[in-house]
């Protein structure tokens, strides 16, 4: 077991801190890049791991990458990797601006190779983490524990994870090899017989549900899927060009700014252009596989809407959905023999951040415009949220569209807390 020292610990090589990377190394602090380590729990990087499927899409921008709204000149764009690889030609015939998921993925995993001084260190799960406490009681910097026995100390955290997956209550009790979350979709369905008739139920309505539904047709070609929601039918995003300057990076400081009680409205309001929808085009693939299915008289597939799960069971070894209509009330059974969840995330802070909040008694987390959770003037160490704070900057927080920005504002904050710490350390 070995103990590291870094300046800044990063949890998650995902596109949030691989965006902070790269924004250390253009920042021209040499030595805060260098003192930069990203801790990752796989053994390589991978954008929406579990579901990577051949057909999925990025529904935002491949200019909102990592740097170019930036640094349009950086030597780590979109546009580079393409030219690297060699596709930058055909990439720009297709004609769009949003890449294959798979493509974008591959793109994080250039980054982090591309890397001169931040450091990415794999297999590096974190079972714990802990404030380090000064003499005073203030935050002096924090320890991570690895699933080796490892430690890292670090005087600022970042914690870039993503949110936790969100199972809800109604699934909770069913055996975990009957139920799958979209984030664990791609790992969980290889290992599942091929040659069995299996009868699947996806629940939800937004796009990792559809995904899911699409994809498990040819995952497990003898199943029978079926669709339940509580809408009234699939809907596309929202994507009014107006609607999306709420996506600017610019807007960030507008909301912020707004009483939280309209924060809490246009959250609400703009909740179709990310959460409960569907890309349009995918949309339209998905009705039309259903069509074809009655066009040749082979209706494989099934879609329920307005409807909701009042419980779930395991009787005679089949999964029991007690299924409600919305429009009539009524009540009745489906029997299956595999659950997919398109549910979503837990919109709390991630376990993590809750368990670091509760070992320094903070009963709310609050987190400033430039990211840092307010920890008391006289703490040295800083925390710092990437990715969950909807709440106070906007919906864009949890998307790729403020990567750039937010990379800068992070970096600048460090840079800066370290140029006072140093003029008032030179002041004695």
């Amino acid at each position: 077991m070995t103990n590291h020292e870094v300046e800044v610990l990063a949890i998650g090589a995902g596109p949030s801190n691989l965006a902070l990377a790269v924004a250390l190394e253009e920042s021209g602090s040499a030595g805060l890049a260098a003192g930069t380590l990203i801790l990752e729990q796989h053994p390589d990087v991978k954008w929406q791991r579990n579901l990577l499927l051949p057909f999925a899409r990025s529904q935002v921008s491949f200019l909102k990458d990592l740097v170019t709204l930036r640094n349009p000149q950086s030597r780590f764009s979109f546009l580079t990797f393409l030219h690297q690889q060699g596709r930058l030609d055909e990439f720009v015939n297709l004609g769009t601006f949003n890449p294959y998921r798979r493509e974008l993925s591959d793109y994080l995993q250039w980054v982090a190779n591309q890397l001169d001084q931040v450091r990415v260190r794999y297999n590096a799960g974190v079972t714990s983490l802990a404030p380090r406490l000064a003499d005073d009681g203030t935050v002096a910097g924090w320890r991570a524990t690895l699933a080796g026995g490892d430690t890292v100390d670090a005087r600022d955290l970042v914690v870039g994870t993503g949110r936790d997956a969100h199972v809800p209550e109604v699934f909770a009790g069913l055996p975990t090899d009957r139920v799958i979350h979209s984030s664990q979709y791609a790992t969980r369905i290889a290992r599942h017989p091929v040659d069995r008739p299996t009868r699947v139920v996806v629940i939800g309505a937004a796009q990792s549900a559809a995904e899911m539904f699409v994809s498990v047709h040819n995952d497990l070609p003898l199943s029978t899927p079926t669709l339940v929601h509580r809408s009234i039918g699939l809907m596309n995003y929202q994507t009014s060009k107006f609607v999306n300057e709420l996506f600017f990076p610019s807007f960030v400081d507008d909301f912020h700014e707004t009483a939280p009680e309209a924060r809490k409205q246009i959250l609400d309001e703009l909740r179709l252009t990310n959460y409960a929808g569907l890309a349009a085009p995918f949309l339209d693939e998905t009705y039309a596989m259903l069509y074809r299915q009655k066009l040749d008289g082979t209706p494989r597939s099934a879609v329920r809407p307005m409807t909701e799960v009042l419980a779930a069971r395991v009787e005679d070894g089949e999964v029991v959905l007690e299924l409600r209509d919305r429009r009539t009330g009524k009540v009745e059974p489906l029997r299956c023999d595999l659950v997919l969840l398109g549910t979503g995330y837990d919109q709390r802070m991630p376990a993590m951040v809750r368990h670091l909040a509760g070992q320094l008694g903070l009963e709310e987390i609050e987190v400033n415009r430039r990211y840092r959770v307010e920890l008391g003037a006289a703490a040295r160490g800083g925390l710092y949220l990437q990715g969950f704070n909807e709440a106070t900057h906007g919906i864009s927080d949890s998307l790729l569209s403020v990567l750039a920005s937010r990379s800068h504002e992070i970096t600048t904050d460090l840079l800066d807390r370290r140029s006072v710490a140093a003029t008032i350390g030179g002041t004695h």
